[in-house]
């Protein structure tokens, strides 16, 4: 089977510390429930993520040279 994941069209999905979600969170005045949600059985996921786990996704960009977003994994 082919894993999805390792595309060239799939962005890097990282799972990320309490620390940095706090950072975050803080940062943009956010709670965990404020961010955009992706299901846990989404095949581009890392296969250590699981339902309350927040990712950082980090795509290329036309204008900047990366663009950073963050999702909350839900069942």
């Amino acid at each position: 089977m082919v894993d999805v994941s390792q595309h060239t069209l799939v962005p890097d999905h990282v799972l990320i510390d309490d620390a940095e979600i706090d950072s975050v969170l803080e940062e943009y005045g956010l709670s965990r429930t404020d961010l955009p949600k992706i299901k846990y059985n989404d095949p581009a996921l890392p296969d250590e993520a699981s339902p309350g786990d927040v990712l950082k996704i980090v795509r290329d960009s036309r204008t900047a040279e990366t663009s950073i977003s963050y999702r909350l994994v839900i069942e």
